[in-house]
């Protein structure tokens, strides 16, 4: 796949458009694909965050963070990647549910990109919430600011909205009374854990989108197990999108710190 453009968005936040029309397509929001940046690459999965079927081009958002999305961040315009696969996963439950809360952090800022343009489309009113450390960390402001009727900002610093983090907001939202059909968030694993804490006395639809340990993305290795509900359920095929009450956030984050020695490792070496 040719990258056709590839830039820095916020402080080791990427975002790369990729030649794919067949990705673009097929693509729905909520669907992920598989980066392979070269040929001795881990496979990373990343949401799609947007796509154009008449350019044949999609674009993703990544956070540099370990070994293999360094390998992704040092691709520039003009080079190829070794093999980006997709769309995969379930796409998220579009419907008109009424009024629908977005709540995006880090990369997920660009993942629930699509997700308010689909739910827009589908007759609802469409409220986001993006949160960082501070305002110059954020990115896509105007594309939220189109795609939804309200964006809503929280940052830790107070450089930018509320002062404090996404869940703080929700939860005051809440309580001052607003009502919420459904919420939908994409993000660091302790921020939807949060969200669906606060969601939780409201009993207010809450999907994740989770980011476990990924390796084929096909369902064949099991490495993105879940318990869900009491059952195990893969991401990579069942989901990646799981009601963020019935998920055990114990087992989650015990699990996603399983590589943890192994990437300082890598990043000294």
């Amino acid at each position: 796949m040719k990258i056709i453009d590839k830039k820095i968005i916020a402080p080791n936040v990427h975002e790369m458009t990729l030649a794919a029309p067949g990705i673009a397509e097929k693509a729905r929001a909520g669907q992920f694909a598989i980066a392979i940046p070269n040929r001795f690459s881990e496979r990373t999965p990343l949401t799609l965050a947007d796509w154009d079927a008449g350019k044949g081009e999609v674009s993703v958002v990544f956070l540099e963070i370990g070994d293999a999305t360094r390998d992704l961040a040092a691709l520039t315009t003009g080079d190829e990647m070794y093999s980006f696969t997709g769309p995969l996963g379930q796409p998220f439950d579009i419907d008109k549910f009424g009024k629908v809360g977005l709540v995006g952090g880090c990369y997920g800022i660009g993942g629930i990109l699509p997700a308010a343009r689909a739910m827009q489309a589908a007759g609802n009113e469409v409220v986001a919430f993006s949160e960082a450390r501070s305002s110059f960390l954020l990115y896509w402001n105007d594309k939220l600011e189109e795609a939804a009727h309200d964006v809503r900002y929280s940052t830790s610093d107070g450089s930018l909205g509320r002062k404090g983090h996404a869940h703080d907001l929700l939860a005051e939202n809440l309580e001052e009374g607003e009502h919420f059909d459904r919420i939908l968030a994409i993000g660091c694993t302790f921020m939807m854990y949060r969200i669906a804490q606060v969601t939780r006395p409201y009993q207010i639809k809450t999907v994740v989108s989770m980011n476990p340990i990924m390796i084929d993305g096909t369902g064949m290795c099991g490495a993105c197990r879940l318990s869900i509900g009491g059952k195990t359920k893969f991401a990579c095929v069942d989901g990646p999108h799981f009601d963020g009450h019935e998920v055990d956030w114990d087992v989650v984050l015990a699990r996603r710190k399983a590589y943890l020695e192994e990437e300082i490792v890598a990043k000294e070496r």
